[in-house]
């Protein structure tokens, strides 16, 4: 499933990536050599939901209806793509989104911080993460699949990392269905942001997710875990590790929660029947 055709910068999306000129050094004492590179845009996207609230999200300006769509049903916000009457880019400000319910009044919005940053997620106090894994139902028991397959998934999921390729600064999220294909994908510097798009997509596609799984190429937070539960999703394999609040959350939600997803090994941490031939 790989490809290791090379990235041509012209065919990536242009907003998520900036032509910079460094200089670069060696330890040799070579001297220093001016280079034309790429470094991934962070800017700002404001998430406006009309009598909910703004929220000012730190990203990589691409997919951005996905974006805001995944980050309002990832926060509880709306509950599926129905709850939205009205989706649209500000005409006045590019780096806007409004959302207009259908019935605003039903809608909350989330505890935490109104400025999302690129590297953290879900803020907020040991109660609210206890409201979350008391409130929230635990995910089907329908995926099943292979050792060999989901590494598979996630030689795929790399394949497809070409802004990471040509810039070092993204990550990724890939839904995937039962029979192993990838159904969404998106990029993103931020990791929660990678997933939000990800989730929106299927949204927008009009594609559930309950029943599939998701490939993430960083490490797994709690927040994670409470974005892949209110999804459906039911496994999560993540090619680094996981937090002590992800796997608390993911056993109780229910979700096969795999690390260290790479080089023909993976440790699961919780709910490891979904992974065929498996002994203990």
């Amino acid at each position: 499933m790989s490809d290791s055709s090379p990235v041509n910068p012209e065919a990536l999306p242009q907003e998520a990536m900036h032509a910079v000129q460094p200089l670069r050094f060696q330890a040799n004492g070579a001297p220093p050599e001016r280079k034309s590179d790429y470094v991934v845009v962070e800017d700002v996207l404001v998430v406006d939901i009309e009598d909910v609230g703004s929220y000012t999200v730190l990203c990589t300006p691409y997919d951005t209806r996905a974006l805001a769509v995944g980050f309002a049903f990832a926060e509880g916000i709306i509950s599926g793509l129905d709850d939205i009457n009205v989706l649209y880019h500000c005409e006045d400000a590019p780096g806007v989104i409004r959302i207009a319910l259908v019935d605003s009044a039903r809608a909350q919005g989330p505890e935490r911080n109104l400025i999302v940053t690129s590297s953290c997620g879900m803020c907020g106090s040991r109660e609210a993460v206890e409201r979350f894994l008391s409130e929230t139902s635990a995910v089907g028991q329908s995926l099943s699949v292979t050792t060999a397959l989901l590494l598979s998934i996630v030689d795929d999921m790399r394949a497809r990392q070409r802004l990471f390729s040509q810039t070092g600064g993204t990550h990724a999220a890939a839904i995937f269905s039962s029979a192993g294909d990838i159904i969404a994908f998106s990029e993103d510097i931020g990791r929660h942001n990678a997933l939000d798009k990800a989730i929106g997509k299927c949204l927008l596609a009009e594609i559930p997710t309950a029943g599939s799984g998701v490939v993430l190429s960083g490490r797994v937070s709690f927040e994670l875990v409470a974005k892949s539960a209110r999804a459906g999703l039911e496994l999560i394999a993540a090619v680094s590790a996981v937090s002590s609040l992800a796997v608390e959350a993911a056993q109780r939600c229910n979700i096969t929660l795999c690390g260290f997803v790479r080089d023909d090994r993976l440790t699961v941490y919780t709910h490891p029947e979904r992974i065929q031939g498996l002994h203990e």
